[in-house]
């Protein structure tokens, strides 16, 4: 039990620390804390604007979510055997924070501008990347205790509602990155 207890309060500290790394980088890498438009918000809903992805939530949070419930599978697959489900999250949250500092940096943003319906996408705010991170433990966590069936009735409704709410959800924003379908863009543009 007192194992267990240590092992949770490393893996809590350890996680503290990813997130506070990833902050302290992104702000040095030049993003804003925050908005440029000087408020937070806990919801902004329109995909098109100089809002999105510089408050708290968005339609992007569904997949961030997503990303939870997949780091929980895949953590669970390949490192069960040799750790803690919260050990296993710290891995997740190191890989999310890993991607959080790429999709902020020029490459990726010029490549969403080029690739995908996100033309006037600038990164995100310091305050959503660490939003998107949470997100991604609350993906993992509830994965963790609901029945593998649920989260995955639960990552297809989200993609289903996020492709009918704006023509975008976490599949079509991989194949958008990695293989755009010129098609596909100008459906998405279409909203």
């Amino acid at each position: 039990m007192r194992r267990h207890k240590q092992s949770r309060r490393r893996a809590l500290i350890l996680i503290a620390l990813l997130l506070l790394a990833t902050a302290v980088t992104l702000l040095a890498m030049g993003r804003p804390p925050i908005c440029t438009c000087g408020t937070v918000k806990f919801w902004e809903g329109a995909v098109h604007s100089s809002g999105n992805s510089q408050h708290i939530a968005d339609w992007y949070s569904f997949s961030h979510i997503i990303h939870g419930f997949l780091f929980y599978a895949l953590t669970w697959w390949l490192l069960r055997q040799w750790m803690r489900v919260e050990t296993r999250l710290a891995v997740a949250v190191a890989i999310e924070a890993g991607w959080e500092l790429l999709e902020n940096s020029p490459v990726i943003i010029d490549r969403y501008r080029t690739a995908t319906i996100a033309l006037g996408y600038t990164g995100d705010s310091v305050l959503n990347s660490m939003s998107d991170i949470l997100m991604m433990m609350l993906g993992f966590l509830f994965a963790a205790r609901a029945p593998a069936k649920v989260t995955l009735l639960i990552a297809i409704l989200f993609e289903l509602f996020t492709l009918v709410m704006i023509r975008d959800n976490l599949t079509l924003n991989v194949l958008m990155l990695t293989w755009p379908v010129e098609a596909i863009r100008h459906w998405q543009a279409a909203l």
